[in-house]
């Protein structure tokens, strides 16, 4: 749809911004502007401003400026075209029509959206009527309060043939535009139509304006053969475009999460309103697998939508369906994330059982598109001959092929590859492995895998892939991308023994090398060479793992001088750690007595004492009074 100028000048000088934009943000006149904190970034000083005679806002803290329309844009996720609708509609404006025939479709539609809400609202009565007792109880039973209903617009459909019908015939309906709507069937032998949704709890599905599209009705009746019955496709409904809970799901983001929180996609409405009621941003498709129209709506709003799924093999089996779907879309800033959760849980269970945070927490642990597309690879069969492992290397290398970004696709490539090395070892590292895993600082493996259901061998190899990083390693790995001077006189110190977690190898590796480029790069140019480079999965984990670690030379308000002298102790620390383990292994050889076994005993002492400070974190303790 095309606007003229006219239209949307127009259309601005009806609305206030300092209106349209106090709506979302706490605004303050200071003389002719109003003045709030900024709703793009976190800050304690206000500096956002509002312009009404001028019409337009500016950020300080970000550097946005707009007018209502983008304000819109960046801040609920809406398109262009469908924030000046959102605006027309507040304006009272009526949208310009294409053509005649647009505007007699449209005419038409907007006919049957008002059917739509009288719909609705007869639903949310008789919910409250004797007649809905069962549904109630049903909502009680699922933890869902009165005071929420409305908010979701939640009513009950009868177990009654022509209950709908009569209602809205009398208020002037024509049976025709009820069936055209989805409310009604019309029987193929040619008899009178009939209301499609009888004794269901019903949800409201609303399209990305906010207008009700189409319901959806969970059976009250345990022995009706349909659980979950969604309305058909319709002049208003196109059932593989349509996310339920996607209005919300952005008044969340663009009021509450400040860009940060990504949008999640869960499995059912219930679970929809689980999420939001916790303050997160989620929405569900329409009871079959993500279609590529509603992938391409959910990066509009996300760079990384979140796929939630139950950890148990369904649930996999529903993962893996999303990535064969959403492979050839993948480019650079358009991607998923999946959160896996505990066998038999999903996020309404959560929510019931544990309460908002334990379910807020539940689905910000995620995991990166490539490590479930290599799981999902390397669990196909099991990986016991030469064959088998060649197969894995092709089913790898064809994955990385159906990427249409030939960029993206090489750099899948280089990593399914690096990864698959890893599966399968030299014989020094296979020894290791059959001892309890590669040993990074403390001795162990952190944290338990997944259960792959493999040999002995590839579901140890497979620990090194989704162990979680070291968080005192991690800390390091944060402080020197944030800083990145700090390295500079530990580049060989760096080159030869990383950041203390071989997860990490790589990241050292590329770090040391742009640092020896003689490129002067800061904090932020690291950081886009590294997600271009394939890192920024990993710069993910890292940050997740460093916010655990107490690291002192993280904090905002820590001078720049003492932060580097912190973080300068702490990598000698584990780099000594790593002297520590070698001269203890050249003790043990037969080739090398280095140590009598008195000092054999105190180095040993030393490095356990390090171990120990890394692991429980009094690593900072021991610094700071170093």
């Amino acid at each position: 749809m095309r606007f003229d100028d006219r239209f949307l000048e127009e259309l601005k000088a009806r609305l206030r911004p300092s209106d349209v934009i106090g709506r979302t943000v706490k605004l303050k006149r200071q003389g002719r502007e109003y003045v709030g904190l900024s709703p793009f970034s976190k800050e304690r000083s206000p500096s956002f401003f509002v312009n009404d005679d001028k019409g337009f806002f500016h950020d300080f803290s970000s550097g946005k400026h707009g007018d209502i329309i983008s304000f819109l844009q960046e801040t609920e996720r809406l398109s262009f075209v469908e924030a000046v609708q959102r605006l027309a509609g507040e304006a009272g404006m009526q949208l310009p029509a294409e053509d005649p025939q647009s505007a007699e479709r449209e005419a038409k539609k907007q006919g049957l959206t008002d059917w739509m809400d009288l719909a609705q609202k007869w639903f949310a009565a008789n919910l409250r009527r004797s007649v809905g007792k069962a549904a109630r109880e049903y909502l009680e039973k699922r933890g869902l309060p009165e005071d929420q209903w409305e908010r979701f617009g939640l009513g009950y459909a009868p177990n009654d043939r022509e209950g709908l019908k009569n209602a809205l015939i009398q208020r002037g309906a024509k049976p025709g535009d009820l069936v055209e709507a989805g409310m009604l069937i019309s029987p193929d032998s040619g008899g009178a139509p009939y209301d499609r949704f009888r004794d269901r709890l019903m949800f409201p599905i609303l399209d990305a304006r906010g207008r009700i599209v189409s319901f959806g009705g969970r059976a009250m009746n345990p022995d009706d053969r349909a659980k979950y019955l969604n309305g058909p496709e319709s002049p208003l409904f196109h059932k593989g475009a349509t996310l339920y809970g996607l209005p919300e799901a952005r008044r969340i983001l663009g009021a509450e999460s400040r860009g940060e929180q990504g949008i999640i996609v869960v499995e059912g409405y219930m679970d929809v309103i689980a999420c939001q009621r916790a303050g997160l941003p989620a929405v569900a498709p329409m009871g079959t697998a993500l279609t590529e129209e509603q992938m391409e709506r959910l990066w509009r709003v996300s760079a990384e939508p979140v796929l939630c799924f139950d950890g148990d093999a369904a649930g996999l089996r529903a993962a893996y369906r999303s990535i064969e779907r959403s492979l050839p879309l993948l480019k650079s800033g358009r991607s998923f994330r999946f959160a896996l959760l505990d066998a038999g849980q999903d996020p309404d269970d959560i929510l019931r059982d544990k309460g908002a945070p334990a379910l807020r927490h539940a689905l910000s642990e995620t995991r990166p598109f490539i490590e479930v597309l290599f799981r999902r690879e390397a669990e196909a069969e099991p990986l016991d001959t030469p064959e088998r492992k060649a197969g894995l290397k092709g089913r790898l290398r064809q994955a990385a092929s159906a990427i249409q970004d030939k960029d993206l696709a090489e750099q899948y490539r280089r990593d399914l590859f690096e990864r698959f090395d890893a599966l399968f070892p030299r014989q020094q590292q296979q020894q290791t492995f059959q001892q309890g895993g590669r040993p990074g600082p403390g001795g162990r493996w952190r944290g338990p895998p997944p259960k792959l259901g493999q040999t002995a061998e590839g579901a140890q190899a497979m620990q090194a892939l989704f162990r979680s990083i070291e968080p005192v390693a991690a800390a390091l790995a944060h402080g020197a991308v944030d800083d990145p001077e700090r390295m500079d006189d530990h580049l060989e110190a760096i080159a030869r023994h990383g950041f203390g977690d071989p997860a990490l190898d790589g990241l050292a590796q590329e770090l040391v090398r742009l640092r020896f480029s003689g490129q002067s790069l800061d904090s932020a140019a690291i950081r886009r060479h590294l997600a271009h480079s394939g890192h920024d999965a990993l710069m993910h984990e890292v940050e997740k793992a460093a916010a655990k670690s107490g690291a002192p030379f993280l904090a905002a308000d820590k001078p720049l001088g003492e932060a580097r002298i912190r973080w300068s102790q702490a990598f000698d620390a584990l780099t000594r750690v790593a002297a520590l383990e070698q001269a203890l292994a050249s003790a043990k050889s037969d080739a090398h007595k280095a140590f009598d076994n008195s000092a054999f005993t105190l180095v040993k002492a030393e490095r356990d004492a390090l171990r120990r400070a890394i692991k429980t974190g009094t690593i900072w303790e021991d610094a700071a009074s170093s």
